[in-house]
């Protein structure tokens, strides 16, 4: 199966200041719904050990893949991760006059 680009959405929330939330976003390529999810949360947990261990956190990985925006002081709820076809929201194939920018 060709690998498509995904988008990974993560509710996320401050372990401290538990009325601050929102959603982390991931993207790259995957030949599933469920590959997708797997590979973002490899990626989040190996950018997590490189900064627990005082490391360099990853640059992006195959297929796109990378979690250069950790925060550290926020949790991840992955059993409520979506996951989907990304689709370009700026892409200059898209309709004429349907730009939000």
């Amino acid at each position: 199966m060709p690998l498509r680009y995904f988008e990974v959405d993560v509710p996320i929330h401050h372990i401290t200041h538990h009325q601050w939330h929102g959603v982390h976003v991931f993207t790259g390529k995957a030949s599933s719904i469920s590959e997708a999810l797997q590979i973002a949360h490899e990626v989040y947990e190996a950018a997590l050990a490189a900064y627990t261990e005082g490391r360099e956190i990853p640059g992006k990985q195959a297929g796109g893949w990378g979690a250069r925006g950790l925060r550290p002081d926020w949790a991840l709820d992955w059993q409520a991760a979506k996951a989907g076809p990304w689709h370009d929201p700026y892409s200059w194939t898209r309709e004429r006059g349907h730009f939000d920018l």
